[in-house]
């Protein structure tokens, strides 16, 4: 049946084939690139990226394009500013 299918459509099995592998892939990637990200905006308290990177399948991009330019860097915590008690 297969075959015939892929006869009538002029269509190489070994390329069906070759797709599916690169699909596999690029979920592997997505996932793993996925995954740092929204690991990262959670730690960091970002919502708003952590729903557009759980939401949006960009294959990797937008979260590479997140790690790369908008966590917050290790170093730069808040600055609390320290309450001044008043002597007496």
């Amino acid at each position: 049946m297969n075959q015939e299918l892929f006869a009538q459509l002029n269509i190489d099995p070994s390329l069906i084939a070759g797709l599916i592998a690169v699909l596999i892939i690029l979920a592997i990637w997505d996932l793993i690139w996925k995954g740092i990200a929204l690991w990262k905006c959670g730690r960091n308290n970002q919502l708003a990226w952590f729903v557009c990177i759980l939401i949006l399948n960009t294959v990797g991009i937008l979260p590479i394009i997140y790690l790369l330019f908008f966590q917050k860097k290790q170093g730069q915590m808040p600055v609390r500013n320290k309450k001044v008690r008043k002597r007496r």
